[in-house]
């Protein structure tokens, strides 16, 4: 094998961006960001919740409704 080809391996901390948990893991990056985590995570928790960061949940809504007018 040749010498100094492999990436530094570090324990980087992971951040979660819906509820705020952090843990560590063994990463070659420093530092890694998550949208969802197991924490908050419908299919783990068994609940529904809707993370809506571009109004697509509102014009869904929206959509539903001018449906079932017609």
């Amino acid at each position: 094998m040749k010498p100094d080809i492999h990436p530094q391996y570090h324990q980087a901390k992971v951040h979660c961006g819906s509820c705020g948990t952090e843990w560590e893991v063994g990463s070659t990056r420093t530092e890694l960001r998550v949208d969802v985590c197991g924490n908050c995570h419908p299919f783990f928790t068994g609940k529904q919740t809707i993370i809506d960061t571009a109004g697509q949940v509102e014009r869904f809504q929206k959509r539903l409704e001018r449906q079932a007018r017609s």
